[in-house]
């Protein structure tokens, strides 16, 4: 039975329609059926054997949709110019010149290029030998790896020269360049930041070989010497930030949550910066947001805080709805988010809470760029992308008029710390020192009658121990002071650490050697410490606020730390 029901099947897939008498009209619309997908099979098979045979290198060349705002898909118009092609990036690494620590696994973060052993050229029939290949330079990049307490930071420069480190072509083929097909205003973009990943490279390059390409004395300050990572690469980056840099603030949002912040007290880094990113005259803004870099998001979370926030309840869903919400109607409202999954976007946040309610937004707290007051690594902050905010608590709203302080000789004090007893770090610092020792001053409420300030002045460390976030405004104030920092925050990435080399101005101390913090203090010779208190001086430059902003004060620090992320990333090309 079951055999006389398949035969008509069989009769078609010999060829013989089923026109006998007695077959069904049913089986004979199945065997025309059967016949159709059997020809659609071998169209389709034909064409897929016909795709197959096609020069592959032409499909890696397709940029798709979902990988083409991340670091691995295809740069045409860089691959062009071979002075000024990036090597493939990692998906949201940061480099700069050379790298510090390990990078997170999958990612390459080493900035310098090995060595390529050149292969002889094969033999020809003629007698002439070949012309020799072109010698390309190497692949530039600049980039910030993570290291295990501090953020992505710059070291020595590449080992290897620029004009000797081939790029093999083919052996038997001439290079000839071609001028970059500069098709979109965002392949201008991506071709501007590799002409300046390869400035920066080259003056790495110049310092380390004596040959300075910039010049000094000219009236303004430049960065030079040990307490900058790698002063020749702060030094052109910088210039290429003031050249090339573009920001482009969103219009949507009303005050006070939006365009708006505190601007005196704690929090006060966080309104500064938002104001002076309305302002008509900083020469870092565009109003064109095909010609920007990277786009400001000014919402502020201490004015969320302040006015969407119920007390004492703990409930930050409010909060998180409404970045949600904002971010959501930029996404629909442009195409800047989705071209790039927000990785050329930024955000500003010195309220302790920031990390908690923008990670809730899986873009904005895995791709975004967030500048963070509380860059607590245990808390989600992460440091090849994120950047660290330092805390400036601005009484009245202005920077204590007396900067500086006297030398090592004139403070009698070994160390001073004066603060109220929360988070997990204070209590042991009370608990060891509070009232045990006359060098080491500790208080958790300052008489009336002592000077904070004053004791900063007289002490030659100061303590700035973590509280309910990592960051502390003492790490600023014993800068004003001309006081050695001593930071106590074992997950703190420090504000700034891509170009500044704490070690050189600073101590940290493990949580756990809390006890052991007069030890280790006079540990340090007076000799030492001089040398560390002139370098205190010298970086304090770069945590000033001035209105308006000036080269190399903090607000342009700010700027040049998401410049530096904003190298690292590639936007798709068209």
């Amino acid at each position: 039975m079951a055999q006389s029901r398949l035969q008509p099947f069989a009769d078609c897939w010999r060829g013989r329609q089923p026109k006998q008498p007695g077959e069904s009209r049913s089986a004979a619309y199945r065997c025309t059926n059967v016949l159709t997908v059997q020809t659609t099979l071998v169209v389709v098979l034909f064409l897929v054997g016909g795709v197959l045979l096609l020069d592959s290198y032409k499909w890696r060349r397709i940029s798709f949709p979902w990988s083409s705002g991340f670091s691995e898909g295809p740069y045409e118009v860089l691959t062009q110019e071979s002075a000024l092609e990036p090597p493939p990036a990692t998906r949201g690494t940061s480099n700069l010149d050379a790298v510090h620590g390990e990078a997170p696994d999958g990612m390459s973060m080493d900035f310098t290029t090995p060595e390529v052993k050149q292969s002889p050229p094969p033999s020809v029939p003629t007698q002439a030998a070949p012309p020799p290949p072109e010698l390309r330079s190497p692949p530039a990049s600049i980039s910030f790896p993570p290291t295990e307490l501090q953020s992505p930071s710059m070291s020595e420069t590449p080992e290897v020269s620029l004009d000797k480190v081939p790029y093999p072509p083919p052996p038997s083929a001439q290079i000839t360049k071609k001028k970059p097909v500069l098709k979109t205003a965002l392949d201008k973009l991506e071709y501007g930041l590799a002409q300046a990943r390869l400035a920066i490279r080259r003056a790495c390059q110049a310092a380390k070989n004596g040959t300075h390409m910039d010049n000094k004395g000219q009236g303004q300050y430049e960065p030079y010497g040990d307490v900058y990572r790698n002063a020749a690469a702060f030094r052109q980056s910088y210039r290429e930030m003031e050249r090339r840099f573009k920001v482009y603030v969103y219009s949507e949002g009303e005050e006070p949550l939006v365009h708006n912040g505190p601007c005196k007290e704690i929090y006060a880094i966080e309104g500064r910066f938002i104001q002076e990113m309305q302002g008509n005259y900083n020469p870092f803004l565009t109003t064109d947001p095909d010609k920007a870099h990277v786009y400001f998001l000014p919402f502020s979370v201490a004015m969320m805080v302040t006015y969407l926030y119920e007390k004492e309840t703990g409930d930050m869903e409010p909060l998180r709805l409404f970045v949600w919400d904002y971010v959501d109607v930029l996404r629909h409202k442009y195409s800047f988010w989705n071209r790039s999954g927000g990785a050329d976007h930024f955000m500003l946040s010195c309220h302790d809470w920031g990390p908690a309610i923008t990670r809730s937004n899986i873009d904005l707290g895995t791709r975004a760029i967030r500048v963070l007051c509380n860059a607590n690594t245990s808390e989600g902050y992460v440091p090849w992308k994120d950047a660290s905010l330092p805390e400036i608590n601005l009484v009245g709203g202005h920077i204590p008029a007396e900067l500086g302080g006297p030398p090592a000789k004139d403070r009698p004090h070994l160390a001073f710390f004066a603060g109220r007893d929360h988070g997990p770090v204070r209590p042991q610092l009370f608990k060891y020192w509070e009232g045990k020792d006359d060098d080491v001053i500790v208080y958790q409420w300052l008489p009336e009658n002592l000077d904070y300030h004053k004791l900063m002045k007289t002490s030659r460390f100061c303590i700035c121990p973590g509280g309910y976030e990592v960051n502390s405004p003492r790490i600023v104030e014993a800068i004003y002071n001309e006081c050695v920092p001593v930071i106590i925050a074992d997950s703190f990435v420090l504000p700034f650490s891509d170009v500044l080399n704490w070690e050189a101005f600073s101590l940290h101390v493990k949580e756990s050697d809390i006890p052991n913090l007069k030890i280790i203090l006079q540990n340090v010779t007076m000799e030492n410490y001089t040398t560390m208190q002139k370098k205190v001086s010298q970086v304090q430059r770069h945590f000033l606020l001035h209105q308006p902003p000036e080269r190399y004060d903090v607000l342009h620090m700010i700027l040049h730390s998401v410049w530096l992320r904003r190298l690292n990333i590639r936007v798709g090309f068209s």
